[in-house]
């Protein structure tokens, strides 16, 4: 050993030339970590973004299906359950087939009374034959499904161009720092769902009906909703569930320099009750519009006045909902508690990890799946399996 020392002191070794080399390897290695983190956010950002394989080919084959084969169109003697104010009313605004589908299984099943309920798909012309077709095909209990185009509803409200593109809720994701915590501190992430500009049509598309529920279709029902129907808003317009994590002070950079309270809680989409008789009275969707022309005007972009516009638009008309009736967050939270996701009434997976989505979070996955319709042929043939 000693031999073996002595011959290797033997040998000069410049330090800066290792130096120089390690540095080397240092960098090439820094590269390829944000090389491959890069090409990880765009494919997840694509998986998120692009409609599944399996999803495009049922849409398709239902599209074929229903021009195809002779459809017996059934609704005329359903008319007059689609304008009875008697039923309970619920909307869907969707362009995805299996999401509605699960919305509404998942609604009827744990309805006292399947009956009384009628759901309203509300999607647009390029999703309207392929929704039309998957729900003559399929039933739900006892309950009656009404498909309709947005885009070929007349209406009597003035403004037509809102009816040239239908819009699905709005999804924002919103990091802030909490509050009295240092600059240091995470930032803290939400996701803040709200209405649509189709959604500011609604009293004039259903101009009969005096209340409705408005549910998004990235939710699952798990217990029955009937109590909706007798919660007493005391002239409010909109029953939500309130995000009291994120207050408009804390979107003012969204809002502008508006007049509002800046410690009130955010309104979440998702599921809400709307009073459609107030709205009328109160003219909202013109309120709605005048404020959209006002934010508009200033540098934000189209999505801040998105936002700004229906937070607003709402101001001190919100109803909260009290918060067993909903539970968000399975879109994006992998910490929600079990027992809180099975007291819920509601599930809401919003944010970008959608159930039916590969990147969707497994765990949260099953209370979704339970109300898939897995019998149907063409799931099979799309090899659907979410």
């Amino acid at each position: 050993m000693e031999n073996v020392i002595a011959k290797a002191k033997t040998f000069p070794v410049d330090c800066n030339n290792v130096d120089k080399k390690l540095r080397q390897i240092l960098d090439l290695t820094e590269e390829e970590t944000s090389f491959h983190m890069k090409q990880s956010a765009f494919l997840y950002q694509l998986a998120v973004q692009t409609m599944p394989k399996g999803l495009h080919c049922l849409s398709m084959r239902l599209l074929v299906e229903y021009f195809k084969s002779p459809v017996h169109d059934n609704e005329f003697p359903l008319s007059e359950r689609y304008s009875n104010p008697s039923l309970q009313h619920y909307v869907i605004f969707s362009t995805n087939v299996l999401a509605a589908s699960v919305v509404i299984n998942s609604t009827a099943v744990h309805a006292r009374e399947s009956g009384n309920l009628v759901f309203h798909v509300l999607t647009d012309g390029l999703n309207y034959f392929a929704m039309k077709l998957w729900f003559l095909r399929n039933t739900y209990r006892e309950a009656t499904v009404q498909v309709l185009n947005v885009e070929n509803v007349t209406l009597k409200y003035h403004d037509k161009e809102a009816l040239k593109r239908m819009s699905l809720p709005l999804e924002y994701r919103v990091s802030f720092h909490a509050v009295n915590n240092p600059p240091a501190t995470h930032l803290r992430t939400e996701y803040v769902s709200i209405f649509s500009h189709t959604h500011y049509l609604l009293p004039y598309i259903f101009e009969k009906l005096k209340r409705v529920v408005v549910l998004d279709d990235d939710v699952v029902v798990q217990q029955d909703l009937s109590d909706l129907w007798n919660v007493d808003m005391g002239g409010k317009v909109n029953g939500a569930l309130q995000l009291c994590s994120v207050h408009l002070g804390q979107l003012r950079s969204f809002l502008g320099k508006g007049n509002f309270d800046e410690n009130s809680c955010a309104w979440m989409s998702g599921l809400n009750v709307i009073d459609l008789v107030r709205w009328r009275e109160l003219d909202l969707t013109k309120t709605y519009w005048k404020l959209g022309q006002e934010v508009s005007k200033g540098t934000g972009s189209a999505e801040a006045v998105a936002l700004s516009t229906s937070l607003l638009t709402f101001q001190d008309l919100v109803y909260p909902l009290d918060g067993v009736w909903a539970l968000s967050g399975l879109g994006y939270d992998y910490g929600i508690d079990v027992q809180a996701i099975k007291k819920a009434k509601v599930l809401h997976y919003n944010g970008q990890m959608k159930p039916w989505l590969e990147v969707g979070i497994p765990k949260y996955k099953q209370y979704w799946k339970r109300f898939l319709n897995r019998d149907d042929q063409f799931l099979g043939e799309c090899n659907v399996n979410p």
